[in-house]
């Protein structure tokens, strides 16, 4: 069956940004209702025990196990989008994370199925993993090497939209869901969002399709500039731009799971709020990160992507202490003023941060560079912030400085990691490589 006739190519640049955006909203609001329901619902569905501190842990650990298959991911997808192409690549990542998440939805319980509960929940949110792992980087190129030098970074953010977009739609199917009685809400009711994954990956499809191949590949493949083993290639020629483009989206990858995964589970269990409403204010804070995003990535081209970048990282540093300050006093404003502080800032770095790390590495090899880079760091940062932040709770129960220290520490790597990176990109550029045709 061929595909559809694609649209004029002066259409093409809006068409990938809006396709980046869709795409993205549906692949994160499938990640996200994981991370909601690994917070509120897994540890009593699948991990089952006396203590809630170890059916947390145990449930967290699955979260992390999706965020250790990404760096997979990125490599499997990023070779496939250097060697065969971004869209190809792309329309795989949305079947495997849509057909993962209906599988969620569908699986037994631990009283039901005893250790293959827990298995198979395991294996499907690695499969989850590996997809959003190849996600990112296509997305992000396919949006911002459809557009003009100029327009590139506010093109690119638009793939970072779909973070917020997915944010906001799983908290709403959440919010939906927690009107149910307990007993409901565990047997039956969490598994409505995860089931409803199955419409979005229709549509997800049939926007995508109607993408052209982006004009930067489509221009590798004519001159037969691809890299053989892009992947391999990157971390010999450019290693050193890979671990500063790591530390580049530590705040903005771990930060997100901090505000809207960790402090999920801080709020209702270790300072006792309603559940509800912490999910209103958390759906509240991700309006704002929606709002904010494109403007960041507006002010980031036209006053200088670097200089926004770093303005917003030492901002960061500091939020962390006047949010716990305001999330102590416990009420639905405190709150949400509180988490928005941290928010502005780490969305600024979010959505101008693709444009910045995907400069920084050249075509024929751009797909695994990125992805490489943000999975990678994704794995230590966004996996293990969750964990690390119950862990601290639970080591300083009432204190919640220690808890900021952390995230003190997330931003200042991102800090000084954008700083090297502004000033290895001059260097990386003048010593480039003369690409050699594939085979």
């Amino acid at each position: 069956m061929s595909a559809p006739a694609h649209p004029s190519a002066a259409r093409q640049p809006v068409r990938a940004a809006a396709a980046a955006f869709i795409g993205t909203t549906i692949e994160w609001y499938d990640f996200y209702i994981y991370a909601t329901a690994a917070a509120l619902v897994f540890g009593k569905v699948f991990f089952p025990t006396a203590d809630p501190f170890v059916s947390t842990m145990a449930s967290f650990g699955t979260f992390a196990a999706g965020f250790l298959a990404r760096p997979l991911g990125g490599l499997v997808f990023g070779h496939l989008g250097d060697r065969v192409g971004r869209k190809n690549a792309l329309m795989a990542t949305l079947v495997i994370m849509g057909v993962a998440t209906v599988g969620i939805g569908l699986l037994p319980s631990y009283t039901q199925a005893g250790m293959l509960a827990p298995a198979l929940l395991l294996v499907l949110r690695l499969a989850q993993g590996l997809a959003v792992g190849g996600e990112w980087g296509g997305a992000v190129l396919m949006a911002g090497e459809h557009a003009s030098q100029r327009r590139r970074t506010f093109a690119a953010s638009f793939a970072q939209l779909g973070s917020p977009a997915g944010l906001i739609l799983s908290l709403v199917a959440f919010r939906l869901i927690t009107t149910l009685d307990e007993a409901d809400f565990l047997a039956w009711g969490w598994r409505i969002p995860f089931l409803v994954s199955a419409v979005l990956l229709v549509v997800g499809y049939f926007i995508r399709i109607g993408v052209s191949e982006s004009p930067d590949f489509a221009k590798v493949l004519a001159k037969q500039e691809t890299s053989e083993v892009p992947a391999r290639e990157v971390l010999r020629t450019a290693w050193r731009t890979v671990l500063l483009c790591m530390g580049v989206c530590t705040v903005a990858i771990g930060g997100i799971y901090f505000t809207n995964t960790f402090m999920l589970a801080y709020t209702t269990q270790t300072l006792g709020l309603d559940r509800a409403m912490i999910l209103d204010c958390l759906f509240a804070v991700a309006i704002i990160q929606l709002i904010v995003q494109p403007l960041a990535a507006w002010f980031a081209e036209s006053l200088g992507t670097s200089r926004v970048l770093m303005i917003a990282a030492a901002c960061s540093v500091l939020a962390p202490y006047p949010m716990f300050m305001l999330v102590s006093q416990a009420t639905p404003l405190s709150i949400v003023a509180g988490i928005a502080i941290v928010l502005v800032f780490m969305a600024t770095i979010y959505s101008a941060m693709a444009g910045f790390i995907s400069a920084a590495f050249e075509t024929h090899v751009r797909y695994s560079g990125i992805s490489l880079s943000y999975q990678l760091c994704g794995a230590v940062a966004g996996g293990f912030t969750p964990l690390i932040g119950t862990w601290l709770s639970h080591q300083y129960p009432g204190q919640w400085l220690p808890l900021a220290l952390f995230y003190s520490a997330l931003s200042a790597i991102t800090l000084v990691s954008i700083w090297g990176l502004a000033n290895h990109q001059p260097r990386r550029a003048a010593s480039a490589r003369t690409v050699t045709p594939a085979a």
